[in-house]
């Protein structure tokens, strides 16, 4: 499950970029015809100035704006000069999407399968957790654990990993922070992506004014996939710096080495 997963969300979100890139901008409220400022827009326009960074050539200019604040991002986002001399316009990169030719039809047909996956996935996953009790036995945090959160805090800011029958378990940020993806994050951006669906929304009339409308819906959709790659960033991070090779192979045989314990010396 944890695989599929992987695959699941790596694709969804590279064709979600490519399906972004077909309207590059992200607004709050029903409609994004009203006039009102975008949230965030990445948009690319000709510029004089001969003096402008070199990946800018020629004469176009990448501008990140959120919030009405301007940011050059040329040569990364809105504008960057291809290997060919030509000059990609697209708000992210095209290797950065799938599929790597502009197509915004195939990029729904990837995202949509992939979401279908993904969300079967997750259904068997939380059926398995509940009856086998994996979801209260291993991720709920116990009140002893939430009050030396504190303690767990500073152990991640020194690079201090647990030892001996402690590494066995979840430590306390592991258990909210799975929690807080499997069911804030992960509803979330399910149920707005369901908003952004006009035949559901004609189906159910109504609830997607809840979120504040269909492009609101979007905005928080973009959002949110965002802080699920910040949390598989730090999740692999972590894995790194606690022992890549070790984690690596509990996964795939079961078999995991407990690292010592400094007060005990024991380990298995």
């Amino acid at each position: 499950m944890h695989w599929i997963n992987v695959v699941s969300l790596t694709i969804l979100f590279m064709s979600g970029l490519h399906i972004f890139n077909a309207h590059p901008t992200l607004n709050w409220g029903v409609s994004s015809y009203t006039n009102r400022p975008a949230v965030l827009e990445i948009s690319a326009q000709e510029t004089d100035d001969e003096d402008a960074t070199p990946s800018a050539k020629p004469n176009v200019q990448g501008i990140l704006t959120v919030f009405g604040h301007e940011f050059d991002t040329t040569g990364f986002l809105g504008a960057r000069l291809k290997a060919d001399g030509s000059t990609d316009t697209n708000a992210f990169p095209l290797w950065m999407t799938i599929p790597g030719a502009y197509s915004l039809a195939e990029a729904r047909d990837w995202h949509f399968f992939f979401a279908w996956l993904f969300v079967i996935n997750g259904v068997i996953y939380l059926l398995y957790g509940w009856f086998s009790g994996h979801l209260k036995r291993d991720m709920a945090p116990t009140v002893p654990e939430l009050r030396n959160i504190g303690t767990s805090i500073k152990d991640h800011v020194q690079f201090k990993h647990p030892t001996g029958e402690a590494a066995t378990r979840y430590n306390v940020l592991q258990k909210l922070a799975y929690l807080i993806v499997i069911f804030v994050l992960l509803p979330l951006i399910i149920l707005m992506g369901m908003a952004m669906s006009p035949g559901l929304d004609s189906l159910l009339t109504g609830w997607v004014d809840l979120f504040g409308g269909r492009q609101s819906a979007r905005t928080i959709h973009f959002v949110v996939a965002w802080l699920l790659v910040a949390f598989v960033l730090i999740h692999v991070f972590e894995v790194l710096i606690s022992g890549l090779f070790n984690h690596m192979r509990s996964m795939i045989t079961g078999y995991y080495r407990i690292p010592a314990d400094p007060v005990s010396g024991e380990k298995s």
